[in-house]
């Protein structure tokens, strides 16, 4: 097969990306390069991958021969109010946009990657997929746009879209500004570790590994217009967390508490009942066996220099 791969350079596309060459198929990898963090980054992660420079914003997805996109590409991060929110209008729903026309021109299946944060602070824990949507951040806003987008094209042009609610996303080559990556290089450098409000905000965190097989059997095997939850099986707070890597890394962290993170949500906690009735998954990896992982790649990166 031949997939399409948007955000290809970036944490969950290039592991998607390898995963889906290491089983033989062809992959058109596709990534802006912005400069949200350090683009060498995202040039190591594309390092074999061969990724094609497109804006997606500004140009048209080219789908010839391209039997899936797995649409990953997008603006990052629940810190997106003020004068960064033109860019997550641009980058998550214009550029959605654009591939949803290019895809349901092309009669192509599309799996989106949304997120756990359309939910807000949700109604229910866990919390299923028919939960009424409430986010509290612009970037959640512009996720569910994006669903509501893929709903409208659907329904006029016939796209067949389904729609991944990715909950906290964690292991190798997590993006510097996230929970676990930002824990790791303080536990090697020993620098103090800022604790956003009191510790005790809780994720459904998932391993990198087990989004990728639930990314893959929602392209191979999901309804079309399917919206499913894909979440860690174990919840945590964010203490738990830290005294987890701790543990893993033999090192204790400096901590200092800050303020609260506007638009941040005080839990997470997915139910996936759906996706593993429907398509027979649920994550394999604990989240004790996950964070030495991520430690050891943290620790092998720092020690490569």
């Amino acid at each position: 097969m031949r997939y399409a791969v948007t955000g290809a350079a970036g944490f969950i596309g290039s592991h998607l990306a390898e995963a889906l060459l290491a089983d033989g198929h062809d992959v058109y990898a596709v990534d802006c390069f912005t400069d949200y963090y350090d683009t060498a980054e995202k040039e190591r992660n594309a390092a074999s991958l061969g990724v094609n420079r497109l804006d997606l914003a500004d140009d048209m997805l080219e789908l010839g021969g391209v039997d899936g996109v797995f649409h990953l590409a997008g603006q990052p991060g629940v810190r997106s109010f003020g004068e960064a929110f033109p860019l997550y209008v641009r980058r998550n729903v214009l550029a959605t946009q654009k591939v949803f026309e290019a895809c349901a021109s092309a009669g192509v299946r599309v799996v989106f990657a949304s997120s756990s944060s359309v939910y807000g602070d949700a109604e229910t824990y866990p919390t299923p997929e028919f939960a009424e949507p409430k986010p509290l951040s612009p970037y959640g806003i512009t996720k569910l746009a994006c669903e509501h987008l893929a709903y409208a094209y659907a329904r006029s042009f016939g796209l067949d879209c389904v729609a991944l609610r990715y909950f906290t996303v964690y292991g190798p080559r997590q993006r510097p500004d996230m929970f676990f990556r930002r824990v790791c290089e303080r536990l090697g450098d020993g620098d103090v570790f800022e604790i956003y409000g009191t510790g005790e905000q809780s994720r459904s965190f998932t391993y990198v590994a087990d989004v990728v097989e639930a990314t893959r059997a929602a392209m191979d095997a999901a309804p079309a217009g399917a919206t499913y939850n894909v979440g860690g099986g174990e919840e945590a707070s964010m203490l738990e967390a830290i005294a987890l890597l701790e543990s893993a890394s033999g090192r204790t962290l400096q901590t200092r508490q800050a303020a609260s993170a506007k638009g941040d949500m005080s839990r997470t906690s997915a139910d996936i009942s759906r996706i593993r009735a429907e398509l027979a998954w649920e994550p394999r990896t604990s989240l004790h066996d996950g964070l030495a992982a991520m430690w050891s790649w943290a620790a092998a990166r720092v020690a490569a220099g």
